[in-house]
């Protein structure tokens, strides 16, 4: 009889430390196979562009546009999600990317890979607030950073295996037919993931906010009225944040051509992909003890120390020749999702309880906006030099990580609950 009844309770226990329920475990699933499909191809795309006849300002235009585009759909996703639930809204986001799949793999040329673009490579920003107030709503307050852990830990499997497995399709069937065999397999996961989702996830109805609340009864359409509600705190990271960005996504796009194109030891496709395999792997070992220590203490050392990460990775880049030095440096990019997690549980903290999805699209859409500004200045200045593009990426790393240390705020548990829960 006690051996029956260990195994549940102690599956239980695991479910309830990790902060996983059916709901959320609707999600991971969602997350696993529209990612793995996507990953597949997505990583790539700088280079099927460029096999398909486009140069460096058409990349450097792509990565422009999906910083604009998770700009501008950070909003509405997360607007829509407080208006008719996350599970309606999903609906929505994968029938969208689903579209832009289908496009890329019948108008072999770079203008269908950028229209088709428009469609699907912000799928994780629009759905990205839907599923941030799923787990908000679910999960208790000492859970929330966990549950965004397990999002982002989950996320990072096919970031991982994607690009790994879209190596090995550019490999059998070259830069062209590898990359549309691999949107022909994201459109297949992206349907099994649609019929899943919806039978998964429960179905939840936005609530009416009650009167105190600093919200009106719908959610607010306004972003400008949700600016004026933005807490203090989070306008500080938002700025610091802002900044970090800018050394993240001026070499971004740039990364793949580095590795398997300049440098002195070029890789090749299915090399990059176990490079992205240990940046994943890396950040995987790391999220589960960060969210433990994170939901118990205070948030700004973790948030401090993935700021820090994320300037050291163009510099580590731009003195990494070969293989062997790549690892590292692919080692110390899966080190910048440290406090990740802890960040965006802070947003959900620092938002209003009937229109969190809101408030942390109108974070997203206000970052990203002037991110997108950075992605594309990273093509010109790719084209003065790539050694300029990536000193100068450190450059606002800098900026960043200083500007946090000095003026973020250490905000401790109880006071994000205070503030989450009286707004």
């Amino acid at each position: 009889m006690a051996p029956r009844q260990m195994t549940p309770t102690r599956s239980s226990t695991i479910a309830s430390f990790l902060g996983l329920q059916q709901s959320t475990v609707g999600v991971l699933v969602m997350v696993v196979l529209v990612g793995m499909g996507e990953r597949m191809a997505e990583r790539f795309l700088p280079i099927y562009m460029m096999a398909l006849g486009g140069g460096a300002l058409a990349v450097g235009l792509l990565q422009a546009m999906d910083n604009l585009l998770s700009a501008l759909y950070s909003f509405p996703g997360g607007y829509l999600a407080d208006r008719i639930g996350t599970r309606k809204s999903l609906l929505v986001f994968n029938i969208l990317a689903m579209a832009g799949f289908a496009l890329v793999i019948l108008i072999p040329t770079w203008q269908a890979v950028l229209v088709g673009a428009v469609l699907f490579i912000s799928w994780s920003a629009i759905s990205l607030p839907a599923t941030m107030s799923l787990i908000t709503k679910v999960l208790p307050q000492n859970k929330r950073t966990m549950g965004a852990t397990m999002h982002s830990l989950v996320r990072r499997i096919p970031m991982a295996l994607g690009p790994l497995v879209g190596g090995l399709f550019i490999g059998l069937w070259g830069e062209r037919d590898g990359v549309r065999f691999a949107f022909g397999a994201a459109l297949a996961m992206a349907a099994v993931a649609l019929i899943l989702q919806q039978r998964m996830i429960e179905d939840d109805t936005p609530k009416p906010a009650s009167s105190g609340d600093t919200c009106t009864l719908a959610p607010e359409k306004n972003p400008l009225k949700l600016l004026r509600m933005m807490n203090p705190s989070m306008k500080g990271l938002l700025v610091t944040d802002i900044l970090v960005r800018f050394c993240e996504q001026i070499p971004y796009a740039f990364v793949v051509i580095w590795c398997m194109k300049v440098i002195a030891e070029p890789v090749s496709a299915l090399q990059f992909g176990l490079l992205t395999t240990i940046e994943m792997a890396t950040a995987v070992l790391i999220y589960i003890p960060v969210a433990y220590l994170a939901d118990r203490g205070t948030k700004k050392p973790f948030v401090l120390i993935t700021f820090a990460f994320f300037t050291l990775f163009p510099l580590a880049l731009l003195y990494s020749r070969s293989l062997e030095m790549l690892v590292a440096a692919f080692i110390l990019r899966g080190l910048k999702e440290f406090g990740e997690p802890t960040r965006k549980a802070l947003i959900m903290d620092l938002s209003p309880d009937s229109c969190k999805a809101g408030m942390f699209g109108l974070y997203y859409l206000i970052r990203d906006v002037f991110v997108a500004v950075a992605a594309l200045a990273g093509a010109f200045l790719w084209q003065i030099g790539p050694e300029t593009n990536l000193i100068t990426a450190f450059v606002f790393g800098i900026l960043g990580t200083v500007g946090f240390a000095v003026f973020g705020r250490d905000l401790p548990v109880a006071e994000g609950k205070t503030i989450g829960s009286s707004r």
